[in-house]
């Protein structure tokens, strides 16, 4: 069976393009306006794009239920397990009481809210997109939060802004890595361009970030923080990708940025401490304790009690071991992103890896099953390709090298260090399944709901829409991104989406495609805050279940405004600093 893509079934572009956007239609009005549960907004999303695909662009049934058990497949083995062995080593961390001497750490350092979301949100929450990605940071940094004495919603719409910036580099850079791939431009040039537009952006976010708390007088108070924290993950996030690879951007970026902030913290001070009006009486000591908690600063933690304060000294060793188990979660993913390592495992354990075409050469690229009925049956059409080109599916069940199992593992290593039993690490681990299960149903049908966009040409008929605005595209294509990231909640799935369709546009239009195809990774980081996969995360991790209308409403505006500060950076970019977009670098070795 072979089937090509329709970009205009109704002969009018527009009438096709609303037809396309049903499903985001559907997806979003019931998330937001009938306040619907994330994973049933999912299935309904997904269900609609299939009806859309099948009754008015003529796709085969076969063909749109292949691509949807595709999406499903992926999403649970690349992203859904991701954020459950994340979710997982966290919960390790709490079952051993490491969990209160990490929030004591923090809290040690500093008692003001402003720069606690800065450490907590923005950088410790920067090192997990890093290493885990994929929702493991608001899942974690959101949960840190709450034990901090953050409300859940605080904690969940903070994350969900806080985790912008650093998305393009998640996961060891796989977003990188799929776009260099899809686009067949070269992934240094890509890397580096990204790393010219993103840090703007990282010092915009910090200061973003303390104002959605607070007011113009309050935000100011912090500014010296501020600027320590976004100009130090900027100058690293831009040096990284500039100059050395796209594994580490984050990991590096978000560890200079804690040291930096910490340092700076042992001499500078804000005037007052700043906390929410739901704390203070909780938490908040009396002027004598105030005095005494600000002296012994950041070696000691102090609560009230019985209007005397009461302090607990650890030992930089306690502190090291609560820390540990995010220690060994950096070692291991970064072990599992090794190439050689990787692929060792990969032959070892996951079927299909090596495959023999009839010619008798090893198939080149990446292996795996084919895809029954889907793979290259689908074949994209021009003006998104120079010439029909068949759509691979290819699903490798990489399950020992997924980056999910390296997580996973870390968990293990942690807690056993940490002394727990075996039957006690079952037991958590059961918890945490049933605590994610409808996080990662609705992770596993955005997924779905993706690939089938994706394989029924609707994403490519949304695309297509944007290619009409002209000398505006630089800025309607950073958008671009953002909806692809919206829709599936995934950079790399974004990229897979329309870093093709990026190149030929801009080709068409005289824009250079190393910026275009980088602005659609770049645009697609600020769309992550409103997808309902990191929003079901968000939920579930902070224990709020069934507020997630209320979140996306908070969140949505900022999620759009930051994209259109991407779009005039890009903007910048196309027509008046032509010269600083990369050609032809390489990475120092």
């Amino acid at each position: 069976m072979h089937w090509t893509q329709a970009y205009d079934p109704f002969g009018q572009w527009w009438l096709s393009t609303l037809v396309a956007g049903l499903p985001i239609v559907v997806l979003f009005s019931l998330l937001a306006g009938f306040k619907v549960k994330p994973h049933w907004c999912a299935i309904a999303g997904a269900l609609t794009a299939m009806a859309v695909a099948i009754l008015f662009f003529k796709m085969p049934l076969a063909l749109a239920a292949m691509s949807f058990g595709y999406g499903v497949a992926f999403g649970l083995l690349k992203i859904a397990w991701i954020v459950l062995a994340a979710v997982y080593l966290y919960d390790i961390s709490v079952e051993t009481g490491q969990f209160e001497i990490m929030k004591e750490s923090i809290a040690g350092i500093t008692a003001d809210r402003r720069l606690q979301v800065l450490l907590v949100a923005f950088c410790f929450g920067a090192f997990i997109e890093g290493t885990a990605g994929f929702g493991a940071p608001v899942a974690i940094a959101g949960a840190f939060m709450i034990g901090l004495g953050f409300r859940p919603f605080h904690a969940a719409a903070l994350n969900l802004i806080a985790n912008t910036a650093p998305v393009a580099w998640g996961g060891i850079g796989t977003p990188i890595h799929t776009l260099a791939a899809v686009t067949a431009l070269p992934e240094s040039d890509l890397n580096a361009m990204i790393g010219r537009i993103l840090p703007f952006t990282a010092v915009i976010v910090p200061f973003w970030l303390v104002r959605t708390m607070v007011g113009w007088q309050e935000t100011f108070e912090v500014l010296p923080a501020i600027l320590v924290v976004g100009f130090s993950f900027a100058l690293t996030q831009f040096f990284w990708s500039n100059y050395v690879d796209s594994n580490l951007v984050d990991i590096m970026g978000g560890v200079v940025s804690i040291i930096a902030v910490v340092l700076f913290l042992r001499f500078w001070k804000p005037k007052k401490i700043w906390r929410f009006d739901y704390d203070q009486d909780a938490i908040a000591l009396p002027p004598p304790a105030s005095e005494i908690a600000d002296q012994v600063g950041g070696e000691w933690t102090a609560e009230k009690f019985d209007g005397y304060v009461k302090v607990h000294p650890y030992s930089l060793g306690q502190v090291l071991r609560a820390w540990m188990p995010f220690a060994i979660l950096s070692v291991f993913v970064l072990l599992w992103g090794l190439p050689s390592i990787k692929l060792a495992m990969n032959r070892a354990t996951t079927p299909a890896f090596r495959v023999v075409l009839p010619d008798g050469k090893p198939r080149p690229g990446p292996a795996g099953w084919d895809v029954p009925y889907l793979h290259n049956a689908v074949y994209r059409a021009a003006p998104v390709v120079t010439k029909p080109t068949a759509e691979p599916a290819r699903y490798d069940f990489n399950w020992l090298s997924a980056t999910g199992t390296g997580c996973f593992f870390a968990a293990i290593v942690s807690g056993l260090l940490l002394g727990l039993r075996p039957l006690q690490l079952l037991k958590v681990f059961w918890r945490t399944l049933v605590r994610m299960r409808l996080a990662m149903i609705a992770i596993s049908f955005m997924l779905g709901l993706g690939y089938v966009t994706r394989y029924s040409g609707l994403d490519a008929v949304l695309g297509l829409a944007f290619t009409r605005t002209g000398w505006l595209y630089p800025f309607f294509g950073t958008f671009l991104g953002w909806l692809g990231v919206a829709l599936t909640g995934s950079d790399t799935a974004s990229n897979a989406l329309f870093g093709s369709l990026q190149r030929i546009t801009s080709q068409q239009l005289g824009i250079d495609p190393v910026l275009m195809c980088a602005a659609n990774s770049a645009g697609g980081v600020m769309g992550k805050m409103v997808d309902a996969q990191s929003i079901t995360i968000a939920t579930a991790a902070t224990e709020q279940v069934g507020n997630e209308g209320i979140i996306f409403r908070f969140v949505v505006w900022h999620s759009v405004a930051l994209g259109a500060i991407v779009g005039i950076i890009v903007m910048l970019y196309a027509y008046i600093f032509r010269w600083a977009v990369p050609h032809g670098l390489t990475f120092v070795k």
